[in-house]
C-alpha cells in the first residue's frame, strides 16, 4: 500500500482554548504569534510538532499542535527563543490543546515538550499513561491507519480513493 500524493502533516493554528474566547473579545484578550499563545495573561501555550512513525514507511504522520506551559517555563522558552543553546533544556510539561482525529478526547492528556534547536518548534510526546496516541506515537501505526486516519481529516478523500 503507497500513501501517493496525500499529506502527511496536519495541525491547527490555535490552542482549543483560543476558541472558548468570544470572538468579539479575542483581540484584546489574546496575544499571539505563528507558534505561541497568551489568554488573559495567564494562560500559556506553545505549538509543537507530535510525531506518529508509520510502520515500514520512509516518513512519518505529524501533527503540529498545541499544549500548555506552566507561566515559568513559557517565560523560560521566550528567554532562549533565539538561543543556540536552548536545545539543552530539560523537558517541559504541558497539557495538550489540540484534539488528534481519532484518538477520541486528546485535551488535557500529559505531554512532554521538548526544545528543539533555533528556528524548529520543539517535538512534543505524549506521557498520557496507556493513551492510545501515546501507545502509537511510541510504536508506530500501519498505513492502513494512516489512511483511516487522514480520510477522517478529509471527509471526501474517501470517496476519491473508492472511485476507481
Amino acid at each position: 500500500m503507497e500513501l501517493g500524493n496525500l499529506p502527511l502533516t496536519f495541525g491547527s493554528d490555535y490552542p482549543e482554548y483560543y476558541f472558548t474566547i468570544p470572538e468579539e473579545e479575542r483581540e484584546t484578550r489574546i496575544e499571539e504569534t505563528k507558534s505561541l499563545c497568551v489568554v488573559d495573561e495567564e494562560y500559556f501555550f506553545i505549538r509543537g510538532r507530535l510525531t506518529i512513525p508509520i510502520i515500514d514507511y520512509e516518513e512519518d504522520l505529524i501533527f503540529d499542535v498545541w499544549t500548555t506551559l506552566s507561566e515559568k517555563n513559557f517565560i523560560r522558552t521566550n528567554e532562549l527563543w533565539n538561543d543556540t543553546d536552548r536545545v539543552n533544556e530539560p523537558p517541559y510539561f504541558g497539557w495538550l490543546q489540540t484534539y488528534v482525529p481519532t484518538y477520541g478526547n486528546t485535551l488535557n492528556i500529559k505531554t512532554k515538550v521538548i526544545t528543539q534547536e533555533v528556528g524548529v518548534i520543539p517535538k512534543v510526546v505524549v506521557i498520557e499513561e496507556d493513551h492510545s496516541l501515546a501507545l502509537d506515537q511510541t510504536n508506530g501505526i500501519t498505513l492502513e491507519k494512516v489512511l483511516a486516519i487522514i480520510t477522517e481529516i478529509i471527509p471526501d478523500l474517501h470517496q476519491e480513493t473508492n472511485k476507481e
